[in-house]
């Protein structure tokens, strides 16, 4: 038997250990919060591949599942098509924008747990963490990040990133998760960062590289190997990881395996909303439910508290940093408009609904300093295709056409 495996079993018996020392009920401990099973939102509408694909999806997942609840939030039109489907409702909603909206309301509303969508604007500082099964042995690995940013410095972002990853993966199970660096631009000054993070008290077990040389940087095979538990990246570069690892047997249009891009994480985020490609297919939807319902069982928002505090006393995410990295760095002001804006306080807050992607992440705080200075209510948001200004559906001609004289798009 393999150290690996080993471990794993130890891992098992440690939480059926835990489980029987605190009394717990061993047959609840499939249940969600309030002693009922997760209740997992879906969104149908915006897949390229339509929403029977979806609602086969979930399908999928309640069949494979017993232990969780799906709530479709799409057109009214379908409730026919899912009557009488035990564990299955559905929350008319007529549009993605309304698809979202009413996600928001059950979120906060505790009528669901957790919900999968498409198109999700995060802010900054909320990145997903993926989880994907490798082709060379059949693991599972998490991938941190793949959507969203955890803010506007690529060093700090990845050592942001690692304690996402070791969060998600906590939540979803793994006692002691190992971690490796994607062996991307970066990748030595992050390895620094984390083993000073560690060693000063916030412990990470690294993994060691299956390539002769070892160490945490991880080479393409550790990839195919899921020699990590989580893999630190980028979240561009994760994204890329994603449907290569999702799609990589199909030709690229139909993400076959694995379990989406994953949950919005982030210091204080208080919802758990899991993304999907436009190009998931109904085993990805499944797979992305059922980490949904781990995230939910495995109590994610407190783990993420715990680590979030750990880390942070430790000195997270500024030690080890390369002087100057934690800062913001910017671009040279966009002449007079940005520096007269640069204190500028924000107008009255309105709900932001519309988004203006094209502005680069470097520049996206000025850029919103602008639009304050203009009497224009702005924040700054990270869609799954880049950086975003996001402002009232009333402002956006008008945001725009500021944004374009400043130099900005």
């Amino acid at each position: 038997m393999t150290d690996d495996a080993k471990r794993r079993i130890a891992e098992l018996f440690e939480k059926l250990a835990d489980a029987l020392e605190s009394g717990a009920d061993l047959a609840g401990l499939a249940e969600g919060a309030g002693g009922r099973r997760p209740r997992i939102g879906l969104t149908v509408l915006g897949s390229e591949h339509g929403p029977e694909e979806i609602i086969d999806g979930a399908l999928r997942a309640l069949r494979q599942y017993s232990d969780l609840e799906v709530a479709l939030i799409g057109p009214s039109e379908l409730a026919e098509s899912v009557r009488g489907v035990a564990g299955l409702r559905l929350y008319p909603a007529a549009s993605e924008e309304e698809q979202h909206r009413e996600m928001e309301r059950l979120l906060d509303a505790g009528e669901i747990d957790a919900c999968v969508t498409m198109h999700y604007n995060f802010p900054i500082g909320v990145s997903t963490v993926g989880r994907v099964v490798t082709p060379s042995r059949g693991r599972e690995m998490f991938i941190a990040t793949t959507t969203g940013t955890s803010g506007t410095e690529r060093v700090e972002n990845m050592v942001k990133n690692a304690v996402y990853g070791i969060v998600a993966a906590k939540a979803s199970g793994v006692v002691e998760p190992t971690v490796g660096v994607l062996n991307i631009d970066g990748a030595r000054q992050v390895e620094r960062a984390l083993r000073k993070l560690s060693d000063a008290g916030y412990p990470i077990q690294f993994a060691e590289s299956a390539r002769a040389d070892g160490g945490a940087v991880m080479r393409g095979n550790d990839l195919l190997m899921a020699t990590p538990d989580v893999m630190v990246c980028d979240s561009l570069t994760g994204n890329l990881l994603m449907k290569i690892f999702s799609a990589a047997s199909t030709g690229g249009d139909y993400e076959a395996t694995g379990y989406g891009y994953g949950p919005g994480i982030g210091e204080g985020y208080g919802r758990i909303i899991m993304i999907l490609s436009r190009a998931s297919g109904a085993p990805v939807v499944a797979g992305a439910i059922r980490y949904a319902a781990d995230l939910v069982k495995g109590g994610v928002h407190e783990v993420a508290r715990v680590e979030f505090a750990a880390a942070r006393k430790a000195g997270w995410p500024e030690i080890g940093l390369p002087t100057g990295a934690g800062a913001s760095a910017s671009a040279p002001a966009q002449g007079d408009a940005a520096a007269a804006a640069e204190s500028v306080e924000p107008p009255p807050k309105k709900v932001v609904t519309s988004d203006i992607a094209g502005v680069d992440i470097l520049q996206l705080e000025e850029a919103v300093s602008v639009l304050w200075g203009a009497g224009i209510y702005a924040e700054t948001g990270m869609g799954c295709t880049g950086p975003v200004i996001m402002v009232a559906d009333e402002d956006k001609d008008a945001a725009r056409k500021a944004l374009e004289s400043s130099g900005y798009l």
